[in-house]
């Protein structure tokens, strides 16, 4: 996340996109992205494109990912759905779309690009604290509140399990 600080900085960077997924620290780290991009773009023209979701497969993640993008006063502009045809692109040194022009995943690649060249929605990011992120990751059930996880650990224990 550090190398995105000096291009923001130099006002090399107009248009970000954050690819994250509805795992707690990609989460973590689109925040803080978020947070880079509004210090610096009261002096800049830095925007915030949106967030694109590189899936991986945990529950309800394009619902919990449309709810971070709407706490940072963005949009999720794309949700790309996970397929192993990535793997086996990359196991080929080529893209999907070199690999199999046909795929639905190549497809998904050039829906996102069309959406991104079209974008007009860019924003300056408002970034939340860390309570609300943690909050946001309980309340759409990826982690537990403390308490339910302590209750967890204890009937794990009185069971000898």
């Amino acid at each position: 996340c550090g190398g995105f600080a000096m291009p923001i900085r130099e006002n090399k960077a107009q248009e970000i996109y954050i690819v994250c997924s509805g795992e707690m620290m990609a989460m973590y780290a689109a925040n803080n992205i978020a947070r880079g991009i509004l210090k610096y773009a009261q002096s800049g023209s830095v925007r915030l494109g949106g967030l694109i979701c590189n899936s991986r497969n945990t529950d309800r993640e394009d619902e919990l990912i449309m709810e971070l993008a709407r706490r940072l006063n963005t949009q999720m502009i794309h949700f790309v759905p996970r397929d192993n045809v990535v793997q086996h692109a990359e196991l080929r040194r080529m893209t999907v779309t070199q690999y199999n022009p046909e795929h639905n995943q190549a497809n998904e690649y050039k829906q996102l690009a069309d959406k991104i060249l079209h974008n007009e929605m860019l924003n300056i990011p408002t970034p939340i604290e860390m309570d609300e992120l943690e909050q946001l990751l309980i309340d759409f059930g990826v982690v537990e509140d403390e308490e339910t996880a302590i209750k967890k650990l204890e009937a794990k224990e009185a069971t000898g399990a």
